[in-house]
């Protein structure tokens, strides 16, 4: 009896820890860095890169919703572990125990873990800053199995009471280690936030060739585990530069994650968010419909619609830069745009892309079809640079769309220059035009 009242004052002290942590914080911004920042590349590269990056993930957040749909189905027991999305397009800079230890991680909508790499590894991957040592921090805390947030790990076991974790994403790539708190700091160095009894993932085998360029992920998705969920701040926003802009993108938690009031309450559009029990770390719109020109698209109504058993639906990610649309849809798209667009079809075979044109030697720009998003509630109309993206040096234009089967994703590129509010308390959607960069 002595021992399960220890355990059990432990698990409430945790649990007071990480409630008293947070409730002091009302808001936060933190600034995300694209990957490839600083990697000198044109924009002609920047968008090799982004569309090939783009391809690995829709394959993991199809598989995802694969995986749900046959374990779904299948009656057998066999305890198989869950694939989430991985990867992503914007790092984060961020601080782990005390004394702390600077490292930058994924930011990823698409799932929920927030894990880094630990020593002693038995398998890691190389990362760009040193590992993290729990045994040199005075606020490191190994999680006991019968937490809340260990119990909603999709796939855990008890090892000496502690909480063993593993998580998949998609492909061979996972992370593998024990659950655990620590004191985490977000912000800039001139002013720093530090939240207490943040639970992690403490990964001490991991596998990955998408993670080397962070030192692990931080999950900004709809479950418990998520960064949004534990801080309890109920919302955040992200306003996106543009693909070949130097300038950081920000990311605001609660009272700072409001939409800018710069660009008038009439111009904010609002949206629900949909839940697929199958997928509950997903943000689902209602893609009722898409106009391109003048022209609504003939598109099936049941082209993006959530089937019941956890297929289709179109989700919102941060972390695809393309956005991909159900082939029934995408294929209306497509050719709208090859009737419209008055000039000669491109192969854009070596940039990754479907539907590319050649412009005239010498032009800036090019007249393109408006395309307009029809949501339940709110129609999102796109400027041209977040749909057609132009390099000069080549003269090729490209569609940033392209069709997918299972699954349709709004990608970052579309989402460019908007400040995109999720309020999870409301469970809605808004946003509004703005310049990320002056933010």
């Amino acid at each position: 009896m002595g021992a399960i009242k220890v355990l059990l004052l432990l698990i409430l002290a945790v649990i007071l820890m990480a409630r008293d942590a947070c409730s002091s914080l009302s808001g936060l911004r933190v600034e995300l860095t694209h990957v490839d920042s600083h990697g000198n590349y044109s924009k002609f590269q920047l968008l090799q890169r982004a569309a090939l990056r783009s391809s690995h993930r829709v394959a993991r957040l199809t598989a995802a919703t694969a995986a749900m749909k046959d374990a779904a189905s299948n009656s057998s027991s066999t305890v198989q572990a869950p694939i989430h999305a991985g990867n992503g397009e914007f790092l984060m800079d961020l601080a782990i125990g005390t004394p702390s230890l600077a490292f930058s991680a994924i930011l990823d909508t698409g799932s929920d873990l927030i894990w880094t790499q630990c020593k002693p590894c038995a398998e890691c991957f190389s990362q760009p800053t040193a590992v993290f040592d729990p045994t040199t921090s005075s606020t490191y805390a190994k999680l006991p199995c019968l937490s809340t947030l260990c119990q909603s790990l999709p796939i855990f076991k008890c090892g000496m009471s502690d909480c063993e974790y593993l998580y998949t994403y998609g492909d061979s790539s996972s992370t593998q280690g024990v659950l655990a708190s620590e004191t985490f700091t977000f912000g800039s160095s001139t002013d720093p936030a530090s939240v207490a009894g943040v639970a992690f993932g403490c990964g001490d085998t991991n596998q990955g060739g998408g993670f080397s360029q962070a030192s692990g992920i931080v999950g900004l998705g709809r479950g418990p585990l998520s960064l949004i969920s534990q801080l309890n701040l109920g919302k955040f926003s992200y306003c996106l530069t543009s693909l070949d802009e130097s300038k950081k993108s920000p990311l605001l938690f609660g009272s700072l994650a409001d939409l800018s009031a710069g660009a008038g309450a009439s111009a904010v559009k609002s949206i629900p968010l949909l839940k697929n029990p199958t997928q509950p770390s997903f943000y689902y719109l209602s893609l009722e419909g898409i106009t391109v020109g003048g022209t609504r698209l003939q598109i099936p109504s049941s082209a993006f619609a959530l089937q019941e058993d956890g297929t289709g639906g179109l989700i919102i990610d941060s972390g695809t830069s393309i956005t991909y649309l159900e082939v029934a849809g995408y294929r209306q798209l497509k050719k709208a745009f090859l009737s419209q667009v008055q000039l000669p079809v491109a192969d854009g075979s070596d940039v990754g892309l479907d539907v590319c044109f050649s412009t005239p030697a010498g032009s800036s720009g090019v007249e393109v079809p408006k395309l307009t998003f029809h949501f339940d509630g709110a129609d999102m109309e796109l400027p041209a640079e977040n749909y057609m993206i132009m390099d000069t040096s080549s003269g090729l234009m490209c569609l940033t769309i392209l069709g997918s089967r299972g699954l349709s994703i709004l990608g970052n590129f579309q989402q460019q220059n908007f400040q995109i509010l999720y309020d999870l308390k409301n469970e809605g959607m808004s946003f509004v035009p703005a310049q990320c960069d002056q933010l």
